[in-house]
C-alpha cells in the first residue's frame, strides 16, 4: 500500500513538473509538443486562452453564457485540426480568427432566427437584456398592436415544444434565468440544461418562422 502511495505522489510530481515546463514554452513550443503526443500541451494552450477568447466572444456577442460555449467550440476546432495549422503564422492569430468566424455565425443566425425578433423589439435594450418584454407606453398604438400579436405567436409557439424543452426554454427566454439557475431548478445537469435549450431555440425558430410569413 505504501509503495502505490509513493508511485502515485512520484507521478503526481513528475505530472506537475511537467506541467511547469510546458508552461514555460510558447504557442509554437506547445503546439509542436502537442502534434508530437504530449496531451497536457494542448490544457496548457485552453488554460492560456480561455479567458482571453471569452472576455473576447463576450464583447462581440453580448451574452456570457453563449460565450462560453463559443469558447468550448473554438478548442473543439482547433483540437481537431491543429495538425493544419501552419507553424510559420502565430498561432494567437489563428485561434482568435477562429472565435471570431464562430462569434460572427452567432451574429448572424442570430439575425436569421425569428426569437431576435422579439429579443429586440424594446427600445434601447442591451444586447443581453432578458426576459424578453413586450408592453413599453412610448410605443404608438400600432406598435402595441404588433406587439401583442407577436406575444400571442409566441406563446402559441412555446406550447407546441416538447415539455422538457418548453420548461427550460421559458425560465432562460422569457424569464431570464441563467444556465446555472435553470439546472438548480430543474434539476438538471448544466451541460444538459445548454443542449436542451439549443435544440428548444431551433425548434422553436422552425416552428415560428411559417407563423411570421
Amino acid at each position: 500500500m505504501v509503495k502505490v502511495e509513493q508511485d502515485q505522489q512520484q507521478e503526481h510530481g513528475a505530472a506537475e513538473q511537467r506541467r511547469a515546463e510546458l508552461e514555460e514554452m510558447d504557442d509554437a513550443g506547445l503546439v509542436k509538443r502537442h502534434l508530437e503526443g504530449e496531451e497536457m500541451a494542448f490544457q496548457v494552450l485552453t488554460d492560456r486562452y480561455h479567458d482571453r477568447l471569452l472576455h473576447f466572444i463576450n464583447r462581440t456577442i453580448g451574452d456570457q453564457d453563449r460565450a462560453e460555449d463559443l469558447v468550448q467550440d473554438t478548442f473543439v476546432r482547433v483540437y481537431r485540426h491543429l495538425h493544419r495549422f501552419d507553424p510559420s503564422k502565430k498561432f494567437s492569430t489563428w485561434i482568435y480568427t477562429i472565435a471570431g468566424n464562430l462569434a460572427k455565425n452567432e451574429l448572424r443566425n442570430r439575425s436569421r432566427n425569428p426569437l431576435v425578433l422579439f429579443q429586440t423589439i424594446t427600445k434601447n435594450r442591451e444586447e443581453d437584456d432578458r426576459p424578453l418584454q413586450w408592453e413599453d407606453l412610448s410605443y404608438s398604438p400600432d406598435d402595441m398592436a404588433r406587439k401583442r400579436d407577436l406575444r400571442h405567436i409566441v406563446e402559441e409557439t412555446i406550447e407546441e415544444l416538447p415539455d422538457h424543452h418548453r420548461k427550460i426554454f421559458r425560465l432562460r427566454e422569457m424569464e431570464g434565468k441563467t444556465y446555472e439557475e435553470i439546472s438548480e431548478i430543474t434539476g438538471v445537469k448544466l451541460g444538459t440544461v445548454k443542449s436542451r435549450l439549443n435544440r428548444a431555440r431551433n425548434k422553436f425558430a422552425e416552428l415560428v418562422g411559417p407563423k411570421l410569413e
